[in-house]
């Protein structure tokens, strides 16, 4: 019977050794001896540590209904991420840009769409050594609705071309948010949008349909 227990609770329910072992009221050890005499595998390190990050508890809450105006914020800043975002990092949701409509949309869709934790944005501002870090560190706060205090310490260009300095009035900044759970999600909404689109039967590298001119025709 406790070995059935064991079995259930620790394969199929999940739970680890120790909560076993305080759910059927043994010691964590007599959990442990159980599970060696009846070759119940224990989990590796990776397993175990699975099983906690997929308990963890969400820090952002994605509405559920979407209505046409947040349907179209959503698939924009999807494929905002898509191109501009960082997919490399594995906890840290990372959008960088200097148009600010862009990060603006962004940052709108991480709001209203993902419903986050406004405590956990964080901003990283990357600039040239002849801007007025301060001034810009001002703008971003005022344009994001994000105090100074979550901007992190700013990335300061040293060696840049005068010529490009125009192209980036102010700054360009990144705005991050650490949910490994947020960024795998976003991660996957991306690809069922590209499923969804490659579906269409375009074989890959096919020129799009094109409208022909209409001079000399009757219109």
């Amino acid at each position: 019977m406790v070995v059935a227990q064991v079995r259930d609770l620790y394969i199929k329910k999940e739970l680890s050794s120790r909560e076993v072992a305080k759910r059927i009221g043994i010691s964590q050890w007599s959990v442990i001896s159980i599970m060696r005499r009846n070759n119940i595998p224990r989990r590796t390190f990776s397993e175990a540590n699975h099983i906690l990050f997929s308990r963890k508890p969400l820090s952002y809450k994605k509405k559920a209904r979407l209505n046409a105006k947040e349907r179209s914020l959503y698939e924009a800043a999807l494929m905002l991420y898509w191109s501009e975002g960082s997919k490399k990092g594995k906890h840290t949701v990372d959008f960088a840009n200097s148009d600010e409509k862009m990060v603006l949309l962004f940052l709108k869709a991480l709001r209203r769409i993902y419903v986050v934790d406004e405590k956990r944005l964080r901003v990283l501002l990357y600039c040239y050594a002849n801007q007025d870090i301060n001034l810009l560190m001002q703008y971003w706060s005022k344009v994001l609705k994000i105090p100074k205090s979550q901007f992190i310490k700013p990335y300061v260009r040293r060696d840049f071309d005068l010529r490009k300095i125009g192209r980036m009035p102010h700054g360009l900044v990144h705005i991050r948010y650490s949910d490994k759970k947020l960024l795998e999600q976003i991660k996957a909404e991306i690809d069922i949008i590209y499923n969804c689109l490659d579906k269409l039967g375009w074989p890959s590298g096919q020129k799009h349909w094109s409208v022909k001119p209409t001079v000399g025709r009757p219109t």
